[in-house]
């Protein structure tokens, strides 16, 4: 299991050598799996198809344990220009966003060669930056991010479930070399994201609709 407050103390390549079973039946599991979200303990579990089903609702397990979903949206037309990322108060240019249910609010969080670091996320910011992207207002709780890269003059956002943003963590930990981070890093944070875009649909700002599980 990896927690959301160490975030990847191993990298996605270790993980995925020494799990290969359901950790909730201890199936055989193959390399690409889904997760659930152990809300008491903030971890993630890797589960088999079969597992994973039984809690595609929220009422399942009375709530302690979401699955993460697998959507993955590209938001290019995105309205979060320089003036409205400093008001979100983030020291660095790759972040990443979700609202905790059990805060009621969002909560916003910057990968590290330590791990992941909380940063104070203002409300008001928060609130406008949802207002001008409809769009995110679909985050699901605990599980979908807003993952944002700016790093070196880049401007791509993505809405994302939770195990990305664990598996760049544990990238950026492992790889991370010196102040700066180094080249092969870089390198590597760059194909994450090159990936990223592979694997995910396009989307607007404006396809913002009420979830519904906050009905």
């Amino acid at each position: 299991m990896t927690t959301l407050r160490t975030l990847a103390r191993r990298s996605a390549q270790e993980r995925a050598a020494v799990q290969e079973r359901c950790e909730l039946c201890s199936a055989p599991i193959p390399s690409e799996h889904r997760h659930l979200l152990d809300r008491e303990s903030r971890e993630l579990v890797c589960t088999c198809k079969p597992c994973s089903l039984l809690f595609d609702r929220e009422a399942a397990s009375n709530g302690r344990y979401r699955l993460v979903p697998d959507r993955r949206l590209a938001v290019f037309d995105i309205e979060l220009d320089d003036l409205m990322w400093e008001e979100l108060r983030l020291p660095v240019d790759i972040a990443f966003f979700v609202r905790s249910s059990d805060l009621g609010r969002m909560e916003a969080f910057y990968p590290g060669p330590m791990g992941a670091t909380e940063s104070m996320l203002t409300l008001e910011a928060w609130e406008a930056l949802e207002a001008a992207n409809p769009v995110l207002t679909t985050l699901e709780d605990d599980v979908e991010a807003l993952l944002v890269h700016r790093a070196h003059g880049a401007r791509r956002h993505w809405i994302v479930p939770m195990d990305e943003c664990f598996g760049l963590v544990g990238l950026i930990r492992t790889r991370w070399r010196g102040f700066t981070g180094g080249k092969e890093a870089w390198e590597e944070i760059g194909r994450f994201f090159d990936g990223l875009d592979r694997r995910s649909r396009p989307a607007s700002r404006n396809d913002g609709r009420e979830p519904t599980w906050r009905r």
